[in-house]
């Protein structure tokens, strides 16, 4: 069901470039909680390890997507109540 969850998240991704910009320029949000998404970022990028190879076509990208997914979907948890207000739309 989670996997269900993660592919409608990233089908509304375009929705979600509106709250990145909020939630990085919040005062309300401490600077760890900004700090999580970039660490994430950067560590994923910084080390090559992936689940499934890029080069397998559609299959090999599904790792990214998780992980993306995964990060994204965690900084919605970790706004404050004014941002998750503000984009209801983005928890359904």
């Amino acid at each position: 069901m989670k996997f269900i969850k993660r592919i409608k998240f990233i089908l509304k991704f375009w929705k979600f470039l509106p709250f990145l910009k909020d939630y990085f320029l919040s005062p309300e949000v401490s600077a760890g909680k900004k700090l999580f998404p970039v660490a994430a970022g950067l560590l994923y990028i910084l080390l090559p390890l992936d689940l499934v190879p890029d080069f397998l076509s559609i299959f090999g990208f599904t790792d990214d997507i998780v992980i993306t997914s995964f990060v994204l979907q965690k900084m919605v948890k970790m706004a404050p109540e004014s941002l998750k207000k503000k984009y209801k739309v983005l928890e359904e």
